[in-house]
């Protein structure tokens, strides 16, 4: 049985749904790759979200919902005087733009609870987590955080990576850019989104990301590119798949997410690269011709 854990926030999510009424989901970057993940997954595959809650009603929900979707959260704190964060999404068209209020979310206070944390990393196979993970942390937490990641790598977990750059949640660019470095530096799978980062770190081309981050010490990194080629990396091997044309384009929510969390489950199935990759496309394909970034398993199209 293989393992995979996702250490993130997961929030509630009021996307517009007309006449000035709003639809609540739960969402976040790394629960959705894990709902995604949990679909691509074998049967007996272990899947499990390390996130805090709070001890309200909607945290409740929360886990309820989390765990309908096959994902574990046994070890999750209940932090009392902590609340969910909460956002809201714009659509313009297929595109997107969020407002969020998190200055009281629990998933900041994850690692003040070490026992349960370390528990939960100490069971898992891979790792997942991402850039968003590190930005809503105190900085001391950050550092812990990775510091314990560098020892489970050392005990032979695997460690996967989105940096899902998002300046508004850093104080300071350098900083940013240098935990974003420090992290992708220390896993084995990178999985960056070219516009963010193209736009944090210059890069001209998705290659130079990905020949960025294998430089910095990452040994597979793949570059998603919306429907641009999807790069691969690995053993200094570079490889473009296109993507094929999507119609019907609803919300890109989670697109990166999603192809995120099927690459990383495929992987864990023994797939081919080509085969991953092309699962995960078909995947991200699926889930932005819905709305919401959190779609049924039964939409997916899977057999």
């Amino acid at each position: 049985m293989t393992s995979l854990l996702g250490i993130g926030e997961c929030m509630i999510e009021l996307s517009s749904a007309g006449d000035d009424l709003w639809r609540q989901r739960f969402s976040g970057d790394v629960f959705n790759a894990l709902w995604y993940a949990r679909a691509h997954c074998a049967d007996d595959a272990d899947v499990a979200f390390h996130t805090a809650v709070g001890t309200d009603p909607m945290s409740d929900q929360m886990l309820t919902f989390i765990r309908s979707g096959g994902i574990r959260c046994a070890q999750t704190p209940r932090i009392a005087d902590r609340r969910p964060g909460l956002y809201t999404i714009q659509l313009n068209g297929a595109e997107r733009s969020f407002t969020y209020w998190r200055d009281t979310s629990a998933a900041q206070m994850m690692v003040r609870h070490p026992g349960p944390l370390w528990r939960d990393v100490a069971g898992a196979d891979v790792v997942y987590f991402s850039g968003i993970t590190l930005a809503i942390l105190p900085p001391d937490d950050l550092e812990t955080l990775l510091a314990g990641l560098v020892e489970h790598k050392k005990h032979g977990g695997l460690l996967a990576f989105d940096p899902n750059i998002r300046p508004h949640l850093w104080a300071d660019k350098d900083r940013m850019l240098d935990v974003i470095s420090r992290a992708a530096g220390l896993s084995d799978l990178v999985l960056p989104s070219f516009d963010d980062e193209t736009t944090a770190f210059g890069d001209r081309t998705p290659q130079e990301s990905a020949k960025r981050y294998a430089d910095l010490g990452a040994g597979h990194v793949v570059v998603k590119n919306g429907p641009a080629d999807t790069i691969h990396l690995q053993d200094g091997q570079l490889t473009a798949f296109p993507v094929a044309p999507v119609s019907d384009i609803i919300d890109t929510t989670a697109a990166g997410d999603s192809f995120n969390g099927a690459y990383i489950a495929c992987l864990l199935r023994g797939m081919p690269t080509e085969d991953a990759i092309s699962a995960a496309q078909r995947c991200a394909g699926q889930v932005i011709r819905h709305k919401g970034a959190i779609i049924s398993h039964n939409d997916l199209g899977l057999v």
